[in-house]
């Protein structure tokens, strides 16, 4: 959840499209980035799982570049300055089926959502006696689901989050230091 709440291109599209078009086309936004979700959802399930059957050697290494590339994202945060910047201006109107068309293909080509599904969710797997499908596919809809809150929360109240953020800019500079230590934490949590 962490993830999903801090700024990034994903919400703050969220965002801008309930601000620039309305709830609805937030909604249709969100629900386009949230099913995006069960693609990786599927490449792990199915990549990962011949993995840990195969190689547990393979499925640390993954999990090495995982955790690296987490810790990688919290330097990058860290040098980048403590803004939010998000415009509705020039936001054209689309149909509903672009909107949630866009937001799909946004989250598929995404390569920070799969290094983040690859790296973390083998980490959550509970049992060895249940396929591990299974288990990535129950992960991947409990993903889905907050996904599914938490923009749909945006598209509600864009316009409210973004004059508050407009009026406190000392938001941005929590949210950057908060993103860092969730990025640093999940690298931990998966090395351990």
């Amino acid at each position: 959840m962490a993830l999903t709440i801090f700024p990034g291109p994903d919400i703050i599209y969220v965002m801008v499209q309930g601000m620039a078009n309305g709830k609805k086309a937030g909604i249709v936004t969100a629900l386009g980035l949230a099913t995006g979700t069960i693609i990786h959802t599927s490449l792990v399930a199915f990549g990962v799982s011949a993995i840990i059957r195969n190689s547990v050697t393979l499925l640390l290494i993954i999990e090495l570049f995982g955790a690296a590339y987490l810790l990688y994202l919290a330097w990058q945060v860290y040098r980048s300055e403590a803004e939010i910047a998000y415009s509705a201006k020039g936001i054209k109107h689309r149909t509903y089926f672009s909107l949630y068309k866009k937001g799909f293909i946004m989250n598929v080509l995404n390569p920070k959502v799969t290094i983040f599904f690859l790296a973390f969710f083998p980490g959550f797997l509970w049992s060895e006696e249940m396929s591990t499908v299974i288990q990535f596919y129950i992960l991947g809809a409990a993903f889905l689901l907050q996904t599914v809150l938490i923009f749909g929360t945006v598209a509600l109240m864009a316009g409210k989050i973004s004059t508050y953020l407009k009026r406190h800019k000392h938001s941005a500079v929590v949210l950057k230091w908060l993103q860092i230590v969730v990025f640093i934490g999940i690298a931990v949590l998966i090395l351990l």
